[in-house]
């Protein structure tokens, strides 16, 4: 008797993975669990994969290749948009499995995936240059990727939204993204904010750091040099992953020895926790004393972005660090990171409806996640991080996806 297997049974074994890594981060999944989910034994799920590398990669390629079939027949900026916004609502978990998870896969998959994305963005700058004979390849490039990164923002939220709303609403901040002049004259747009003072008198003005520190004296204050960790901790967490980063290397980004880290941490995980609080209060402290100076919310929405847009060309690190190890804290400090990304989200989405009463919370918070994953994701993806422009550029394509004139 030859015993069958369900028909459509690997499309219910991915569509389960991707929910379970998106929701709870792909450290936090065991193959036990995507068999539970699915109804079948953590044996049975090993005969379609043969392990969790296996299955995030075939997750993560089945969202690029429905974006890549989509993608292959927009001729126009109006097909460009309806292909994203259809893949960001049908494979919601994709953008944050990109950003999040797909570094976990081994080095030849990253890079082809990298390869893929940009082939995507390659075809796309190809067809809106066909409309905008003005721009050049570079400014086309630049305005394809923050369209990905508008759709992506959906893949943040945590409840889903109504889907027809949704595509309808993100083909809309398509459209808007891709018709951003990226040159000329930018009245009422405010520069990108510059550092504050630092929040403690011996904090550095950026938690990101080109080079190892030197070694500093014996003398050398103890609260200094825990500064200098916590700032050499968010960058080696986001370029190499909580996992990849030893203490000793630790040490060494500030002249240290690596058991000496324990002198300021008792664990390499509280350094983690202490860092992503670090940067958050910076955040917080720029973007808050922004808007609380403006006069009106209109001015207030503009000033937060310009310090928003500001913090983030200066702590590209922490942003990725944020979405890329928070899952790596303990249940306590992970809960404290999340409740600080709702309230601010709550703070955006109350400002923008004050601005555009005619917009309800859910589209409010489309939009501002969007803004989020546009502006995060545009100081991080070279070579356009290191445009002199970046920051005016940004402000521009963040007032389009809030929809302000």
């Amino acid at each position: 008797m030859v015993v069958r297997r369900p028909p459509g049974r690997r499309a219910q074994i991915l569509a389960v993975a991707a929910e379970l890594f998106h929701r709870s981060g792909y450290h936090q999944v065991s193959m036990s669990e995507v068999a539970a989910g699915v109804g079948i034994t953590a044996p049975a799920l090993y005969r379609h994969f043969r392990g969790k590398p296996e299955l995030l990669d075939h997750v993560v390629r089945l969202g690029l290749d429905a974006l890549a079939e989509g993608l292959r027949t927009a001729r126009t900026t109006g097909e460009i948009g309806a292909a994203l916004a259809a893949v960001a609502v049908g494979h919601r978990p994709l953008g944050t499995l990109v950003q999040r998870d797909a570094r976990l896969l081994p080095p030849a998959r990253r890079a082809a995936l990298r390869r893929e994305l940009r082939a995507d963005v390659t075809l796309m700058a190809t067809a809106l240059r066909a409309e905008r004979h003005e721009l050049t390849a570079a400014d086309a490039e630049l305005l394809c990727w923050s369209a990905l990164s508008a759709c992506a923002g959906l893949s943040y939220q945590s409840a889903a939204p109504q889907p027809r709303r949704a595509e309808a609403l993100l083909r809309e901040l398509v459209a808007a993204v891709l018709a951003v002049p990226l040159s000329g004259p930018a009245a009422g747009h405010p520069a990108p904010a510059p550092a504050p003072a630092p929040v403690t008198a011996s904090a550095p003005a950026s938690v990101t750091a080109p080079a190892p520190a030197p070694a500093a004296a014996p003398e050398a204050r103890p609260q200094a040099r825990r500064e200098e960790l916590l700032a050499a901790a968010v960058r080696l967490f986001h370029q190499r992953g909580f996992d990849n980063v030893s203490t000793d290397r630790l040490g060494a980004a500030v002249g240290i020895s690596g058991p000496s880290v324990y002198r300021h941490f008792d664990s390499k995980a509280q350094l983690l926790a202490a860092s992503l609080v670090r940067s958050r209060e910076r955040l917080w402290h720029e973007v808050d004393g922004a808007i609380a100076a403006a006069d009106g919310p209109e001015a207030a929405l503009a000033a937060g972005l310009g310090a928003y847009v500001g913090f983030a060309l200066r702590n590209g690190d922490y942003l990725g660090a944020m979405l890329s190890e928070t899952e790596r804290l303990a249940p306590p400090d992970r809960r404290a990171a999340l409740d600080f990304r709702r309230d601010f989200l709550r703070t955006w989405v109350g400002l923008l409806r004050q601005v555009r009463p005619e917009c309800d919370a859910a589209a409010a918070r489309i939009r501002v996640h969007a803004l989020f994953a546009l502006v995060n994701d545009g100081v991080r993806n070279r070579p356009h991080s290191a445009r002199p422009d970046l920051g005016e550029c940004l402000l521009r394509l963040g007032r389009a996806v809030l929809g302000l004139s």
